[in-house]
């Protein structure tokens, strides 16, 4: 049984679904464990993660960080008042390129394994968001607008994280589409 809403956002890259997720929260006076997925792999990461490090507010904790986050969620979840994971594709991202694979030969069968892996680790995550005595949003990118991607990479990813949106849009309580700041209520 759900104690309190799990709730997804989600949008294109730069939609302000970020920002929408944080305005969500701030409201709350309590404590925030704010769940921050990226990887700073280059100088264009390492400042978009300080420019969203500089935007939290000061009575929330940050977690940064892509694996077992149902374990951190978990240790948490009753000395705050929220969650936020922001955000849920560069999760699937980091567990794909987890993989030491050469993605341009893989095999549909290496494919399919590495989703069911990846979609085991997101149902866990699921599972311990619902029980969680607090509200839980999750920050997810919509992948499914654009054009076929032209690398076997890419399309995987499109093809796991679309999937993966489409079991959160129906396990959560709210689902919101942001487009150019404007946040759409969906469920």
């Amino acid at each position: 049984m759900d104690n309190k809403p799990l709730v997804l956002i989600t949008g294109g890259a730069r939609s302000g679904k970020s920002t929408f997720a944080e305005e969500i929260l701030k409201e709350l006076e309590g404590k925030v464990l704010y769940i921050a997925t990226a990887e700073a792999y280059d100088d264009e990461m390492r400042d978009r993660i300080k420019k969203h490090r500089e935007r939290r507010a000061t009575n929330w904790i940050t977690h940064e960080g892509y694996e077992k986050l149902y374990d951190v969620i978990g240790a948490y979840q009753n000395q705050v008042d929220a969650i936020l994971l922001d955000c849920i594709t560069l999760l699937i991202t980091n567990l794909m390129l987890k993989q030491e694979l050469n993605w341009e030969c893989i095999t549909p069968e290496e494919i399919s394994s590495i989703e069911a892996s990846v979609f085991e680790e997101i149902v866990r995550l699921v599972n311990v968001c619902k029980k969680a005595p607090v509200k839980t949003v999750l920050v997810t990118n919509e992948v499914g607008l654009g054009i076929v991607p032209h690398n076997k990479l890419a399309r995987a990813f499109r093809d796991i994280a679309g999937r993966i949106n489409q079991y959160l849009a129906k396990e959560g309580n709210e689902v919101y589409f942001v487009v150019s700041g404007i946040p759409w209520k969906l469920k």
